[in-house]
């Protein structure tokens, strides 16, 4: 799992994939399961065990932030608990995927964007393309970020 500590900026690795669903399976907001009411069945999946995973955490070491990139570039279950967006835990993690991208020589990164986050993703590069599409019940687009 790769680890963001938001406040000192520093990033560690580490092989234990299981974690993001033992800190997040916990709290009350997880923004996927419940503040978007997304099926807790969608939101853990077979995925998750071959999947590098971001935990973004803050000063006090509770974690605010995960997203996951999957083996061919995809980056998915991108989220910031409400009470810490706007802080920059969400360009702390997706700058670190976007990191580990690079490392892996990785010629784009691809992604399905709720449709309220598009602006977030395209401050990276990041552009849609295609029809909007429903998913869980959110609207969503696709983006693509080729990487130099």
């Amino acid at each position: 799992m790769l680890e963001v500590n938001h406040a000192a900026l520093t990033f560690d690795t580490y092989c234990d994939l299981g974690r993001r669903s033992n800190y997040f399976a916990g709290y009350p907001n997880c923004s996927f399961i419940h503040e978007q009411c997304v099926p807790e069945k969608l939101e853990w999946d077979e995925f998750d065990a071959i999947s590098a995973h971001v935990l973004a955490f803050n000063s006090d070491r509770q974690p605010v932030g995960t997203a996951r990139l999957l083996p061919d570039g995809h980056i998915g279950r991108m989220a910031v608990l409400k009470e810490w967006r706007g802080k920059g835990y969400g360009s702390a993690v997706l700058q670190r995927i976007l990191e580990e991208l690079k490392t892996r020589h990785s010629q784009k990164a691809m992604l399905n964007a709720q449709t309220t986050a598009v602006k977030f993703y395209e401050k990276f590069g990041f552009y849609a393309y295609g029809e909007e599409f429903m998913e869980a019940g959110i609207p969503h687009v696709k983006m693509i970020l080729l990487i130099q």
